[in-house]
């Protein structure tokens, strides 16, 4: 008998999540798993060595269980009157999410986790290892959020990604307020992008006790390979995410990165800032070669490419993505599904690896033959 025949029959159908590829080698332009292009702020260097000392002792020590003082001070960031007790801190944004669905998911009738097509793809995996049910609400082209059926779901928990993954569209406060008055569940925004949007969610928390925001450090914050993340909620719900969260999920690094990079938030600021004025300028060559490019609030672009005879679809984009690929320049195809197989979502990065990429798909279109 295999050993792997002993898992749980759901877990032994189950399909990972698959996640960006990560190249070992160097020489490649990496605008696939939407990092941020630029370093963290230099106090986070520091504190970290503080952190770990001349002789590295602290790290026999377990980290502060409930990563109390970065709590505190997502709290103070945010302002609003929240307080450490709405702020649970979690080993990235992703173990945020995995404690909501084993706190509200099942697959009971009325236990249902909802989500929108396309979002994050890793929401029906997170389902699946709870053994729970979903129910989906599909966009159409338009990416209009579909208020109605959101607001109209039996869901217990219905997780909304705005600005949404990978499209970049950002739903509005007054939207969410929408659906909030209505929906019975509890509304999930998860916002990994909100720094580079217009608007987010956090002012709507001290009205509707139904709302979870949840933020991660990975992108605007440089700290994706710290893994950090956190929810915003209303104290009854932050209390039943602690009695499921692991008792130290969180590093003691991990923890005094955070802390000092909410320390320098100027920094940040114009981080974000160029990122998003490097958007714009993309995005608007884009426009010139006429693709198709949604309205993006994030951190990447989500294109329709056009070769030189000015013909779209699934073939075209993954002949360009093929041929940035064998050039060395790593983006996102999504081929699985007709709403997003003709498109291809870039992360934005620096400006020069971004005049990389425009000159590579130069080449693209002017290659012979093109698909």
């Amino acid at each position: 008998m295999e050993p792997s025949s002993l898992a749980l029959p759901h877990i032994a159908k189950l399909h990972a999540y698959t996640p960006g590829l990560q190249p070992a080698e160097a020489g490649w332009v990496k605008l696939n798993t939407n990092e941020c292009p630029y370093p963290p702020s230099p106090h986070v260097a520091a504190a970290l060595v503080r952190e770990i000392g001349a002789d590295g002792a602290s790290l026999r020590l377990y980290p502060n269980p409930a990563s109390a003082p970065l709590r505190a001070a997502i709290a103070r960031h945010h302002g609003r009157g929240l307080t450490a007790a709405h702020v649970v801190v979690g080993n990235g944004s992703d173990d945020i999410l995995n404690l909501l669905v084993r706190a509200f998911c099942s697959a009971a009738p009325g236990g249902e986790l909802g989500f929108t097509f396309p979002s994050y793809s890793l929401y029906p995996v997170l389902v699946e290892i709870q053994d729970g049910a979903s129910r989906v609400i599909e966009f159409d082209r338009a990416m209009t959020l579909p208020l109605e059926a959101i607001a109209a779901s039996t869901a217990r928990a219905f997780f909304l990604t705005s600005p949404n993954a990978p499209t970049g569209v950002a739903f509005s406060n007054a939207q969410l307020e929408g659906i909030l008055a209505r929906f019975r569940g509890l509304l999930v925004v998860d916002e990994a992008y909100a720094p580079f949007a217009r608007e987010d969610a956090v002012p709507l928390l001290a009205r509707h006790p139904n709302l979870v925001v949840v933020r991660t450090l990975s992108k605007a914050y440089a700290l994706a390979g710290i893994r950090v993340g956190y929810a915003l909620a209303h104290p009854d719900i932050a209390g039943v995410l602690d009695r499921v969260r692991d008792s130290y999920n969180v590093s003691r690094l991990s923890q005094a990165a955070a802390l000092a990079a909410f320390a320098d938030q100027p920094y940040y600021d114009g981080v974000v800032a160029r990122i998003v004025a490097t958007r714009e300028r993309v995005a608007a060559g884009f426009a010139r070669r006429g693709w198709f490019t949604y309205p993006s609030q994030s951190n990447f672009l989500f294109t329709e490419p056009r070769n030189a005879r000015g013909e779209s679809g699934p073939a075209v984009a993954k002949s360009a993505y093929d041929f940035l690929y064998a050039h060395k320049v790593l983006i996102r195809y999504f081929p699985s599904h007709a709403l997003t197989a003709s498109f291809l979502r870039i992360s934005v990065g620096t400006d020069d690896e971004m005049l990389v990429l425009h000159n590579t798909l130069d080449a693209w279109q002017q290659a012979a033959p093109n698909a």
